[in-house]
């Protein structure tokens, strides 16, 4: 799932990532990777995923980058993105939009005041694509779709659309369009061209 989406890492920009393992490998002169901590055999020490991402904010970080998304760290990030820091996760679902129904879930681990009537269009409006991969015959993974959040919600429910799908081992366009196109000429990107793309 991606917010303000952006492309290499630009020599300047402050980048935090926050995994309970090790996993991605980020180029970049100013990448913070952050790990959790098991508890010791004392139970005591436990440095969980969900204080890796408050404290990563309180290094005012250019662009927050979390892997695997699973409980109630969830929160903590749509707070950020809400925010207005630019970020990305990576959550297990079986598509597109199931990782978008996830993500409206999990941050109701956070506890019982956590209400869907926030935790959904706040969804909505802090990301912007959801990207899945599937792995083929051959076990190599590959981009299966990629869908657009449009911001609205109906009936609880975020509206998606999508924007490239593959059809016939080919990655085709759909009739979706990313939102938000003022992020991405920020970002230096031509949507246009993006879009026109296989």
């Amino acid at each position: 799932m991606i917010n303000a989406l952006g492309g290499s890492i630009p020599a300047n920009e402050h980048v935090i990532t926050c995994e309970e393992v090790f996993e991605l490998q980020l180029a970049g002169r100013d990448v913070v990777s952050l790990q959790c901590r098991q508890p010791n055999l004392e139970g005591t020490g436990e440095i969980p995923l969900r204080r890796l991402v408050k404290e990563a904010l309180r290094m005012r970080p250019d662009r927050l980058i979390i892997g695997e998304v699973r409980e109630a760290e969830s929160l903590d990030m749509l707070i950020a993105l809400n925010a207005g820091i630019p970020g990305a996760c990576t959550i297990h679902a079986n598509s597109a939009r199931d990782a978008v129904v996830k993500m409206c879930t999990l941050p109701l681990l956070a506890g019982e005041n956590v209400s869907d009537r926030f935790v959904v269009p706040t969804v909505a409006a802090a990301f912007d694509l959801v990207i899945h991969l599937d792995l083929d015959h051959t076990g190599r993974r590959q981009v299966s779709e990629i869908v657009a959040l449009s911001g609205r919600v109906e009936q609880g429910v975020v509206e998606v659309s999508t924007v490239f799908e593959r059809r016939g081992g080919e990655l085709v366009r759909g009739d979706g369009f990313p939102p938000h196109p003022e992020r991405f000429v920020r970002a230096g990107f031509d949507l246009t061209e993006l879009l026109a793309r296989r």
